[in-house]
């Protein structure tokens, strides 16, 4: 089984979970930015969660199927039909052999995520599908889908249809709560900027994309001064190097804070001053340019808890959906 490419679409890629465990040679994680839309559009279609689905940003491709397959989308509200007709997202329907997928344009959220019945079947690189762009792997020959690409598909345990209840997602209301535990640098910033950054309103830059998230419209940081240690530089927000956790925030020249995603590189000389927690870094994979959020800071005990509610999300929509 396979569907054509008739168009891609906006940045469309193969993704699954990831690959873990290779961070310390510099190659990220990556996977899906919104995991768990990931995970529902496979539940939905009967596919063990870490199954490979696509993701497209912004805008969704456009397929041809040449056998009847089970689809599911999940993520960013966006219409769907096939050869016309609506389809519900949250839920999988069947796609017949000569049918063809399609969407409208957004309305809201950033990324949505197509599942298949018996998961994209490409090969396997450092034991995961995932396309990593800059490194080349994974996915079809490491890049995005393009207009003609014939992408398999595994074979379906079943092509039974499903739906989820919309009342597990969560809402994203502007300006949209990103929880943080300040870091190892923190100690950097004055105190009167430590405060201003967790009081001001900032919005999604531009700069928004699979290695990570600009942020603007807030206050530039302020430092506490001292005499930079040999090989930093001059500027204040540099240190002689650092490793970088998934979701820490780097404020480059002290200006813009970047928050890391999928695709980052794992160390560099920019200061970070922590990291947004994981239970809320698929949130920052649906907001769009100009969104505005709040920073608000949190404790370890907090930061837990928050994991621990998330764990339970998931445990509810497998319940539901199983």
């Amino acid at each position: 089984m396979a569907f054509k490419v008739v168009k891609p679409g906006l940045s469309t890629t193969v993704q699954d979970l990831g690959r873990p465990g290779y961070f310390h040679l510099g190659i990220p994680e990556g996977g899906a930015m919104d995991r768990y839309a990931l995970r529902v559009a496979n539940m939905l279609v009967g596919n063990d969660e870490g199954a490979a689905g696509l993701e497209a940003v912004f805008m969704g491709p456009e397929l041809s199927f040449d056998a009847d397959t089970l689809v599911a989308v999940t993520g960013a509200e966006m219409p769907i039909t096939v050869d016309g007709e609506p389809r519900e997202g949250w839920s999988s329907f069947v796609v017949k052999a000569g049918q063809t997928l399609r969407f409208g344009f957004l309305k809201s959220g950033a990324r949505i995520y197509i599942a298949f019945g018996g998961g994209i079947a490409t090969p396997l690189a450092l034991g995961s599908r995932s396309t990593y762009p800059i490194g080349a792997l994974g996915g079809i020959d490491g890049r995005a889908i393009a207009a003609g690409d014939v992408v398999p598909v595994g074979e379906a345990a079943a092509m039974t249809e499903r739906r989820l209840d919309r009342a597990l997602l969560a809402p994203l209301v502007p300006p949209v709560p990103l929880r943080v535990l300040t870091g190892l640098y923190w100690h950097r910033l004055t105190p009167a900027c430590q405060a201003r950054f967790f009081a001001d309103e900032w919005v999604v830059a531009p700069e928004a994309d699979r290695m990570g998230y600009r942020f603007r419209g807030g206050a530039p940081m302020e430092f506490v001064e001292r005499e930079q240690p040999f090989g930093a530089g001059s500027d204040p927000s540099n240190i002689v190097d650092g490793c970088y956790s998934y979701g820490s925030i780097q404020v480059p020249g002290g200006q813009e804070p970047i928050v890391l995603h999928r695709d980052a590189v794992s160390g560099g000389g920019y200061f970070t001053l922590g990291a947004v927690i994981s239970a809320d870094m698929d949130l920052i994979g649906q907001l769009q340019p100009n969104t505005k959020v709040r920073f608000t800071e949190v404790t370890m005990e907090e930061a837990l808890a928050a994991r621990a509610a998330r764990k339970d999300r998931l445990a509810r929509t497998r319940a539901a959906l199983g």
